[in-house]
């Protein structure tokens, strides 16, 4: 029997996600009640003020990390350029280790510090995406310039993993600096600092159903870089500009009720991927699964699949669209672009058998359901009947 659906379906929780309802009525009762400008010494600001030490507590436990470590910043994208750029310009490094694969700011930074100076070296990856650690280690062992390694926890695109712990052994060894960008696991994996050497890590609220427009760059306290942003002395001198109050106050619940729920909320999406891999593989049994060959070990709510070449594909996302269904065929940092995925460019130039059909990427949440999977399924047998 025919599914039906009467409301649009959200599989693109890479892009961003939707915010949960207790974040919201946080942030709505800041928004009413705690207007003051945080640097005022006055009583509203002092509450104001408060309310950010507060937040930035709850990042702090919450990665296991000094509370000086954490600053708060607007997104994903100005906390990984300012890792970068302030890594060079304040410690030193004049060569930067990463993959072709990075998400867009990162490598765009690095066409940006590669035309300043700095050498700009890309490591191997494997055919699914996760980065070659032998030839990490050789790149490390072959240079004695100040180093810094830029590597993504999970790819946005694949969902596959790096292991950041292997990454950081080689990067201790080697006595170089570790970059990471965990923009897509904050919330979705346990990340305990005490336990893995990194020099700077970056987050996004918007990722983990907390608002758009906050994020926040972890700085070990070993690594002392000045301000990206100047100005006032906001975020302790080191990031300028008011504060956003109501988004701060946000990204930590959002980050809490992630972390609380943690275990319940993966197994939900691990078990959708799984029902999703095993009906489309049964619709199209010629389908390719992008990156990781099955859920365990990847990212459980990224799935990157090849539709077999059909006239058909060409209009694959117009076609959900229209039903519905919200996918992506990509990163939504790259929307709009006539350029193919780099991603998918780069693991198809490592692998066996070159990637071909149209790639399309389904993020799950806790909220879907099998139901919304099946539906999905049903659509896409109809576009290629």
């Amino acid at each position: 029997m025919e599914t039906t659906m009467t409301k649009r379906i959200y599989f693109d929780n890479a892009a961003t996600t939707p915010m949960d309802p207790e974040v919201i009525a946080t942030m709505t009762k800041v928004m009413q009640e705690n207007f003051g400008n945080p640097s005022s010494i006055h009583a509203d600001g002092r509450i104001s003020r408060t309310l950010i030490e507060s937040a930035r507590k709850v990042v702090a436990n919450r990665l296991n990390c000094s509370l000086s470590e954490i600053f708060f910043t607007s997104c994903g994208t100005e906390s990984n350029n300012t890792a970068l750029k302030c890594a060079v310009r304040d410690l030193g490094v004049t060569r930067i280790i990463s993959s072709s694969i990075e998400h867009h700011c990162i490598l765009h930074t690095l066409d940006r510090l590669e035309k300043e100076g700095v050498q700009v070296d890309y490591c191997k990856i494997q055919s699914t995406g996760e980065v070659d650690y032998d030839e990490l280690a050789k790149l490390l062992s072959g240079s004695d310039q100040k180093t810094l390694v830029t590597l993504m926890h999970a790819n946005n695109e694949l969902g596959t993993l790096n292991n950041i712990a292997r990454i950081s052994d080689l990067c201790v060894e080697h006595n170089a600096l570790f970059h990471t960008d965990t923009v897509q696991t904050v919330g979705y994996r346990k990340i305990d600092l005490t336990q893995i050497k990194v020099h700077f890590l970056t987050g996004s609220a918007h990722k983990f159903y907390g608002p758009k427009g906050i994020g926040f760059l972890y700085v070990n306290g070993e690594n002392q870089i000045k301000p990206f942003i100047d100005g006032g002395s906001q975020e302790r001198n080191m990031r300028a500009g008011t504060e956003n109050i109501y988004g701060i106050c946000g990204l930590a619940k959002a980050l809490d009720l992630a972390c609380d729920n943690m275990d319940e909320r993966v197994a939900k999406i691990k078990e959708l991927n799984m029902h999703m891999r095993t009906r489309l593989k049964e619709a199209f049994p010629e389908i390719r699964f992008n990156g990781p060959a099955s859920v365990e070990g990847s990212l459980e709510k990224v799935l990157n699949v090849a539709f077999p070449p059909s006239s058909k594909s060409d209009m694959l996302m117009l076609h959900m669209d229209i039903a519905g269904i919200c996918a992506s065929g990509g990163s939504a940092c790259s929307s709009g672009s006539e350029v193919g995925s780099h991603v998918i460019k780069g693991i198809s130039e490592v692998s066996d058998t070159p990637i071909t059909g149209k790639p399309v990427r389904f993020s799950f949440s806790h909220k879907n359901t099998i139901e919304e999977i099946d539906y999905l399924v049903e659509k896409l047998q109809a576009v290629f009947v």
